[in-house]
Order: C-alpha cells, then sequence, then structure tokens
C-alpha cells in the first residue's frame, strides 16, 4: 500500500496545485500576502467550535482589518471548489463496489463496459442542479450526446408496448 501511494503521489496531490493557483490569485487581488491566505486556509479547515479556530480567527481578522471577511470568503469558495483527491477516490470506490461484489474474476472487455457505462449514464439526481439530467461525459466536455445504449450500437431507444 505504501509503494502504490509513493508511486500515486502526483495524481493524489494535484488538487493540492490547484488550490496553491487559486490561493496565489486571492493574494494577488487582494493586494495581501500569500501567507496571510494560507492562514486563512488553514483556519478554514478548523471545525467552528474549537476554540483554536475563534482564536485564530481573531489574529487574523486583527492583521488584516477592513479585507479579513472578503478575504476569507474568497478562500472558503476556493476551497469548496477544488474537488479532494481522497473524496473524489471515495466516491469511486463506492459507486464500483456494488459492480464487483458478485465478480471475482473481471477481463479488460468487463472493466471497459463498466467505464464506458459509468461515463455516459446521466445523473438522475445531484446536489450541484446543474448536473442533474448530465453524464460525467457532458460535464467533463460540455457537448450532449446521446443515450448510453445508442452510442454502443444498439439504436435508438424505442418504448416498450405493452
Amino acid at each position: 500500500l505504501r509503494v502504490a501511494l509513493q508511486n500515486q503521489r502526483e495524481h493524489l496531490l494535484a488538487f493540492a496545485g490547484l488550490l496553491d493557483v487559486k490561493l496565489a490569485a486571492i493574494a494577488r487581488a487582494h493586494a495581501v500576502p500569500e501567507p496571510l491566505v494560507r492562514e486563512a486556509c488553514i483556519l478554514n479547515r478548523l471545525p467552528t467550535t474549537s476554540p483554536a479556530y475563534w482564536q485564530g480567527w481573531s489574529e487574523l481578522r486583527a492583521r488584516m482589518g477592513s479585507k479579513f471577511h472578503i478575504l476569507f470568503d474568497a478562500v472558503c469558495r476556493a476551497m469548496a471548489s477544488t474537488p479532494r483527491s481522497s473524496s473524489l477516490v471515495e466516491n469511486l470506490n463506492s459507486r464500483l463496489r456494488t459492480y464487483f461484489t458478485l465478480r471475482r474474476h473481471l477481463g479488460g472487455a468487463y472493466l471497459d463496459l463498466l467505464r464506458f457505462f459509468l461515463n455516459h449514464r446521466r445523473f438522475l439526481r445531484s446536489r450541484h442542479a446543474e448536473r442533474q439530467g448530465k453524464s460525467p461525459r457532458e460535464l467533463m466536455t460540455g457537448q450532449c450526446h446521446p443515450h448510453w445504449l445508442t452510442l454502443l450500437g444498439l439504436g435508438p431507444l424505442q418504448p416498450r408496448r405493452a
């Protein structure tokens, strides 16, 4: 497990580089030193019920003055919009687990079909309204596509007759 994580280090920590870019942009936009923006980022990770959060909040607010609330909100938005690799991997694992429970020996053809299905199946519901009724492929490319069965060459879907 250690070797696997070590080999995948760059991919697993790719979100950190994206967050670094966002934090640097916030520092430039608000004309504040980058270390202060990073402190706001670290503060954002603490639970609001802890004394350390409110102590850090008071200290950072005293150092930043009137820019504090605007900057803190920008950091919160940046962190919320940056996907963390661990949550994405856990989400993927939870979705795949149901497909693997009854199949002990999986071949490449099954995995290719499963990947195709998961990338082209439309979300029935989502916390984000813009994702509802769209597939991961549509969200990533911004282009619509026909139903996934049609893409497999099974023709347009016809309603069943009773």
